[in-house]
């Protein structure tokens, strides 16, 4: 009864985070179009999530922390750049030239890019001889066929229907922000970047778990090296100090929602799922915040849907989801031989199971296997 009740609330919690992560994009949209320059509100939601997630960190993880050494800082700084006030630079003028909803299709190619990386480090094992292999490569080419039609073929406008709310309309003036939208090419681009760059970060924080598996404490300290590099980023490309000031209105609401709910509260909820249900479970729900994502980008945005988009998004989900089949049957395989018998066991694997960017922290969980041990890196002990 016990086990069905977390299963229930796993399900409610993460179903929220991802309605909670399309509100970010809708968030960030609304903040464009009112004028405000990406750069800050990235430097602000990155403020935002260090003040949150510090204090929190250092109550939580009080007398669990490992000694922090040069090399997990280093580690941590990696991870900030390219997970962190990169890919959310990339990601915010990704949204403000294309879509939301585009947007937020092309995050799921992340771990599609870092199971490639993985192979690529030699993180993670393909054996094209079994179904489960086959399975992850096709699920690849699926997923990589998605994106290129998502980004070259348009097609028919789709209306799903009409709600007459458009919340950008009294901010067509500010053309400042509205002059690229639309450009298609370059925002792919900048989304295919700040994706590799993203899982790119993943495989560095799978490392640095192993020294340093305190999530909140990671999180925290990722968030102060990404605000320090945010707020010189914009303070050198922005030279209207008055982007700097927040009043009473959408922009700030904006990037404190960015800082407290989407790095912070988010994060949370995401790492209790992963302790009582695993990180598969996490990983499913992930195609979810695309499909509110498009509703709210139709509804309250007046953006459009085309036959492209929507034929692009269901190929790239269809293909994580061959990815994520063919990944958990080669761990229900590892579970099931015995550690001694176990060729994997003789060397420590890192399998990436989930790697979520949605405009967002990135998550990074991974799966130690070695002949004495088989434990969640993430799998602290949580209030």
């Amino acid at each position: 009864m016990e086990n069905i009740s977390n299963i229930t609330y796993g399900v409610i919690v993460m179903v929220l985070v991802q309605i909670a992560m399309a509100a970010l994009n809708v968030f960030y949209k609304l903040a464009a179009y009112n004028g405000m320059s990406l750069k800050v509100m990235v430097a602000y939601r990155f403020l935002f999530a260090a003040a949150f997630m510090v204090p929190l960190a250092a109550f939580v993880e009080r007398n669990k922390r490992p000694k922090l050494t040069g090399k997990i800082v280093g580690q941590a700084f990696l991870c900030a750049l390219l997970g962190g006030s990169l890919a959310q630079n990339l990601y915010a003028e990704t949204l403000v030239l294309t879509s939301a909803t585009f947007a937020s299709a092309m995050t799921n190619l992340i771990p599609i890019l870092t199971f490639i990386f993985a192979l690529f480090f030699g993180m993670e094992i393909l054996d094209m001889r079994t179904l489960p292999g086959k399975a992850k490569v096709v699920g690849i080419l699926i997923s990589l066929g998605g994106a290129m039609l998502l980004t070259l073929y348009k097609g028919s406008e789709i209306v799903i229907w009409s709600t007459h709310v458009d919340l950008v309309q009294d901010h067509s003036n500010h053309s400042n922000s509205r002059k690229h939208f639309g450009n298609q090419a370059l925002g792919s681009l900048l989304a295919a970047i700040g994706s590799c760059f993203v899982a790119l970060s993943t495989i560095i924080q799978a490392k640095m778990s192993e020294r340093y598996p305190c999530p909140y404490s990671s999180t925290a300290l990722i968030a102060l090296m990404g605000s320090f590099q945010a707020v010189v980023f914009a303070l050198f490309a922005e030279r209207d100090r008055s982007q700097w000031k927040l009043g009473w209105d959408i922009r700030l609401l904006s990037v404190a929602y960015a800082g407290i709910v989407a790095s912070g509260i988010t994060v949370i909820f995401i790492m209790w799922c992963i302790h009582i249900r695993g990180p598969l479970f996490v990983s499913i729900f992930c195609p979810l915040m695309l499909v509110f994502t498009a509703l709210a980008g139709s509804l309250i945005l007046n953006e459009k849907l085309h036959l492209g988009s929507v034929l692009g998004c269901i190929l790239i989900i269809w293909g994580l989801y061959m990815v994520l089949w063919g990944k958990a049957k080669d761990l229900q395989k590892i579970a099931q031989i015995p550690s001694k018998d176990n060729k994997l066991s003789q060397f420590y694997n890192i399998h990436i199971l989930v790697s979520s960017e949605n405009g967002n922290e990135v998550t990074a969980t991974v799966l130690r296997s070695s002949s004495n041990t088989n434990t969640n890196a993430s799998n602290e002990e949580l209030p």
